[in-house]
């Protein structure tokens, strides 16, 4: 079985970004900065919806002789057949000067994006892994 998770750092990233969202929100509440306490309430909420997400759902995507499982949803799991999967596909794309690459899996009805920060390594090895593995 193949496992792809959300790497340590980026969890860790988050969960920092985190808390300083709550320290400013400290902060803003005794300078009595209404916007600003928003502003960084909302943020805080924000990322601390990722981070739950992310150590709640942390693997993301996994494989064996049967199909896949990927994440649905907010931490749901959703178990998919290879004979269900239409494509599988990594699609590369520049935009502002920054280079993109998103593992597509497409089932006919829904398609699943999965980037490397959902994977925890760059996505083309492992599109590769998931072709050689398919039926």
């Amino acid at each position: 079985m193949n496992v792809w998770q959300v790497p340590t750092k980026v969890v860790a990233a988050k969960a920092a970004g985190t808390l300083i969202c709550l320290l400013l929100v400290v902060y803003g509440w005794l300078a009595g900065d209404l916007r600003a306490l928003i502003l960084v309430g909302v943020a805080a909420i924000v990322l601390a919806a990722f981070t739950a997400r992310d150590v709640i759902a942390r693997v993301r995507l996994s494989a064996d002789a049967g199909g896949i499982t990927v994440v649905e949803g907010f931490a749901g799991r959703r178990r998919i057949a290879w004979h269900e999967i239409e494509r599988i596909k990594v699609d590369e794309r520049a935009r502002y000067g920054l280079r993109t690459t998103i593992l597509e899996i497409d089932t006919g009805d829904d398609i699943h994006l999965f980037s490397q920060y959902d994977l925890g390594e760059p996505v083309v090895p492992v599109a590769e892994t998931l072709i050689r593995m398919r039926p």
